[in-house]
């Protein structure tokens, strides 16, 4: 069977799957949730399969007098696996998460029909194919988002009607490109883009960073990332984070080098505008990260590292050179394994305390959650960079791309997101599992085994590709050089440049070396002595009925003072620009009532204005 067979299966099995089983979930739930997991298991094996090959294939000759195409190259294979391999993971872990839910079975249909809209994303060899499954992806994201009702309700809103806004920008492009040029098919669009003036190429690029800058929560389109993951259930949080966010970015790889082409992208308007866009990905990392530090809900926190993360992705991957675009493009892989982990491992604590996700009201609970604890150490390692694993990598990749290319002050920017990080994972880690365990916490068991299978499985491959880099960069690399890029000198354990030579070997030997020293350090110091929880001071400070620390509210009068200056002016803008629109929208209510009477008053009035006009220009 040939790779247009099973791209055509892939579809099928992602569309299909996710309409039978919401109608099994209605018969049985227990058939439904093994159904989910095996579907989703064929994908990974189908997209699997599908490694180093490439084709594509007619699924709709004529679809509104235009072909619907799908094919496979090695950039939408990685994309396809990732995004198979999360949905998996988080199907997995939904099973005892969302088992007392309401709706589960709409659960599982929303989440099936996002992940088949990503994969039809990435397969997608048109861009009506294209528009369409973004389409799916956004409205079902909207669902699940407002699961919870209430707040997340609210959540939802704004984040689909940023996503409308984007969707039309595409549209916008989407018609402009057939008006000129009669076809819609990727292939052959590249070669009229880049005969295209300067002046069209940027009209393209600009209706379309706020497509993909929307949904990959770039500055100034982040707002709705934070309220939509402290919202949205936790299985799905990681999908949004890890992965659907992301559709973002390979939107814009896409464009900046297939449709437009490297040489094209680097040199428009004198080369500044790729340097334009790395300076907005500087500012993506640096603010939001530090937003971070000074959140107590976890996912609210994670969600903001999510916008800072995303900087760095876009800053290698607009900057445009081999290394910093395999960095970039590294980076994100490894951001989907470690916020997709930290997001289940939120969802894991949250599931056994019965909601909690207040840093301040939770602690000790390595204790009683071990391999909860494992992942969020893992998934914090990886997030800051930590040697040993992935994310310490794609970082050093970007770091050494922004010095070699002569941009001291943006990779500066990106050493300060680097500092921001260290800050608030720390307090994320500590306030959750370290300290002394609250009392009501007293019976608190490990997460369900299958909710440890996808924390396990994430931390195995965070600390894989971090001692064997080699394994996604050669994949990487080849992506890099269909892009038109020099190939990278990469080998299992690392990559080699003019300027030395990234080994994970020499990193392991050291850091287990560095380990085994600590542990001594600290084998040899007196032990833990235990004390009940309200005979806990420090500092000549109590600390508060149920709360972790004694500085629970150490900073107060600080944040106090500071609170109206740490305003999101662009989410405020925002929230201006809506109350316009709804106070407009009002006064056109009262124009546009329904009632006929109304309407008869106001053809009376018209045709009574014309007369006035007419006899006005007759002369006397």
């Amino acid at each position: 069977m040939n790779v247009e067979f099973y791209l055509k299966l892939l579809l099928v099995v992602a569309f299909g799957s996710a309409f039978l089983i919401y109608l099994i979930g209605k018969i049985s739930s227990a058939l439904r949730d093994l159904l989910a997991v095996v579907t989703s298991l064929v994908v990974l094996v189908v997209v699997s399969y599908l490694y180093g090959k490439s084709g594509k294939v007619i699924y709709c000759e004529n679809f509104l007098g235009v072909p619907l195409i799908l094919r496979l190259n090695m950039l939408s294979w990685f994309f396809s696996i990732s995004i198979a391999f999360v949905g998996l993971l988080s199907i997995i872990f939904s099973l005892s998460y969302i088992r007392e839910r309401e709706n589960t079975d709409f659960y599982y249909l929303m989440m099936l029909l996002v992940n088949a809209g990503m994969l039809g994303i990435v397969l997608s060899g048109d861009l009506v194919s294209f528009y369409i499954f973004w389409e799916i992806m956004s409205w079902s994201a909207f669902l699940l988002i407002s699961y919870n009702k209430g707040p997340a309700l609210a959540a939802g809103i704004k984040y689909i009607i940023m996503s409308i806004i984007g969707s039309v920008c595409m549209l916008v492009v989407i018609l402009s490109l057939y008006a000129n040029y009669g076809t819609l098919i990727i292939a052959e669009l590249v070669p009229f883009i880049r005969s295209s003036s300067h002046g069209y190429v940027l009209f393209l690029l600009i209706l379309l960073f706020v497509t993909f800058g929307v949904k990959n929560a770039v500055w100034p389109f982040h707002s709705w990332l934070p309220p939509a993951h402290s919202e949205a259930p936790s299985p799905f949080s990681a999908v949004l984070s890890g992965i659907l966010v992301r559709m973002g970015m390979y939107g814009f790889v896409l464009v900046f080098f297939t449709l437009v082409g490297l040489k094209l992208f680097l040199s428009l308007e004198s080369n500044s505008f790729h340097y334009i866009l790395a300076w907005i990905g500087a500012i993506n990392i640096v603010i939001p990260t530090f937003i971070a530090m000074l959140q107590n809900d976890s996912k609210r926190l994670l969600a903001w590292h999510g916008v800072g993360q995303g900087g760095y992705i876009f800053l290698g991957v607009v900057l445009g050179s081999s290394l910093s675009v395999a960095g970039g493009i590294f980076h994100l892989i490894n951001y989907t394994s470690y916020i997709a982990l930290l997001f289940l491992v939120v969802g894991a604590v949250e599931y056994r305390t019965k909601g909690i996700r207040d840093l301040n009201s939770l602690g000790g609970l390595i204790k009683k959650m071990p391999i909860t604890f494992i992942g969020a150490l893992v998934g914090t390692c990886g997030l800051i960079g930590i040697p040993l694993t992935s994310g310490f990598v794609s970082k050093w990749l970007i770091y050494k791309a922004l010095i070699l290319e002569g941009y001291p002050f943006l990779a500066f920017a990106a050493l300060i997101g680097t500092w921001g990080t260290i800050l608030s994972l720390y307090k994320f880690l500590h306030n959750m599992f370290l300290g002394q365990l609250p009392e009501r916490f007293e019976n608190v068991k490990e997460a369900p085994f299958d909710m440890q299978l996808p924390i396990l499985i994430y931390s195995l491959i965070i600390i894989l590709f971090g001692i064997l880099p080699g394994i996604p960069l050669k994949i990487i690399n080849a992506i890099d050089t269909s892009f038109g890029f020099e190939s990278l000198n990469v080998n299992i354990w690392g990559i080699g440049s003019e300027t030395g030579v990234l080994n994970a070997v020499n990193i392991f030997t050291a850091s287990i070396v560095a380990i085994i020293v600590v542990w001594l350090i600290f084998k040899s110091g007196q032990k833990v002595v235990l004390v009940a929880q309200d005979s806990n001071y420090a500092a000549g400070a109590y600390i508060p009925k149920d709360k972790y620390h004694y500085t629970v509210e150490f900073y107060k009068p600080l944040y106090r003072m500071i609170t109206p200056y740490l305003r999101d002016f662009v989410d405020e803008f925002y929230m201006k620009l809506a109350g316009w629109t709804q106070k407009l929208c009002y006064g056109v209510r009262r124009v546009y009532t329904g009632d006929v009477g109304y309407y008869v008053i106001y053809i009376i009035l018209f045709l009574a204005i014309l007369i006035l006009i007419k006899v006005g220009l007759k002369p006397w």
